[in-house]
């Protein structure tokens, strides 16, 4: 053995190959798209950039160079106030909850295996907000006790759908459609308690159901963080199982992957992703069904694209924050108007565009 190999087999030796997308060091590996990558740091990039103009627009305006030197502790008199109190927490909520969303609906449509089968459409994200709605109208709680009802209404409805939908196994199809019917439910659940509630609750909740970031602060941004410090290191470590599922129950078992238990843990992160991001920001529409078949056809690559669908998330959030703010001149418009509207033609052109190609 020459010294080269012994001190690789001591040491272990860090080997990038660009061209193959593989990261190996010593006894640990990793397999990437290079591609992907790349998309991921140009929509950070360009996340980044309309987080910056989010921030400068309003009634006191800013230039992208005063934003940053007002974080950095350096900006123009007056502004670190409607900066670091007001409009930093907004942006940093509209990120983060893209994120989250975005990440949630990869998730899901990979273990679907169907474009519509996102939290919102298949009911997860309806299950969130009619917790939040029960600790906001009847037990009048506070933005913690908001993400619990949250946090508990989104795992009562996994567990109920997911039990529903249980045969043998448990199918992307039937999923979708015991979700989209346990969302008819929960929708009519909601109109009750909007019909017993106070007018003064019933409207609060109005305005939060709508997905709205209006008047969050440092808590939103506390929850938000919090639901992706826990549960995205488990999408990226379960990640590439998701991938195995994509090709049958059989096949990922037949590779070492347990096919219910796998599934099983990751609709548990991905309901507690859309969860905290619905505790956060209130349920912002079609975010997390665009997203990822948005990021696809950027990447070109095959598989759940988690990352670039939680990046894509981001951007789309930060960018209909940022839309409803320069286009009406104030940030009085709910984000989930801009985004409900868009993701509408979205699904329209994405309905017309399966049955032009036999596939509805």
């Amino acid at each position: 053995m020459t010294l080269i190999e012994d001190e690789r087999r001591r040491f272990g030796a860090v080997r990038t190959d660009l061209r193959h997308g593989l990261f190996r060091t010593g006894r640990w590996s990793l397999r990437y798209d290079t591609r992907a990558l790349l998309v991921c740091l140009g929509i950070a990039a360009l996340t980044a950039c309309v987080t910056v103009l989010s921030i400068g627009t309003g009634t006191y305006q800013l230039s992208p160079v005063e934003v940053v030197r007002t974080v950095a502790g350096n900006g123009p008199p007056g502004a670190e106030f409607i900066v670091l109190d007001l409009r930093l927490p907004r942006a940093l909520v509209a990120l983060l909850v893209g994120f989250a969303m975005g990440m949630a609906g990869a998730v899901f449509q990979s273990l679907t295996r169907n474009p519509l089968g996102s939290p919102d459409i298949i009911g997860f994200g309806n299950g969130a907000s009619a917790g939040a709605l029960v600790a906001i109208m009847i037990f009048d709680a506070g933005a913690p006790q908001t993400a619990l009802g949250a946090v508990g209404g989104g795992f009562a409805t996994a567990a109920a759908v997911y039990l529903l939908a249980w045969k043998r196994g448990v199918h992307g199809y039937r999923l979708v459609l015991v979700g989209i019917g346990a969302s008819a439910v929960l929708g009519s659940a909601t109109s009750f308690l909007y019909v017993r509630a106070e007018i003064g609750k019933a409207a609060q909740a109005a305005s939060w159901m709508i997905g709205s970031l209006n008047a969050r602060d440092w808590n939103e941004v506390r929850i938000a963080a919090l639901g992706l410090v826990l549960l995205v290191p488990v999408v990226l470590v379960y990640g590439r199982r998701l991938t195995m599922l994509e090709m049958g129950d059989d096949t990922a078992a037949a590779l070492g992957v347990p096919p219910e238990r796998s599934r099983l843990l990751l609709l548990c992160a991905g309901t507690g992703l859309t969860a905290m991001a619905v505790a956060a920001s209130g349920p912002i529409p079609f975010v997390a069904m665009a997203a990822p078949q948005l990021a696809r056809r950027v990447t070109r690559a095959a598989g759940p694209n988690v990352l670039p669908a939680a990046w894509m998330g981001a951007l789309l959030v930060s960018a209909a924050d940022l839309a409803t703010q320069r286009v009406t001149g104030s940030a009085l418009l709910p984000v989930g108007v801009v985004t409900g509207v868009a993701g509408g033609i979205y699904l329209a052109w994405l309905l017309l565009r399966e049955r032009r190609d036999h596939r509805l």
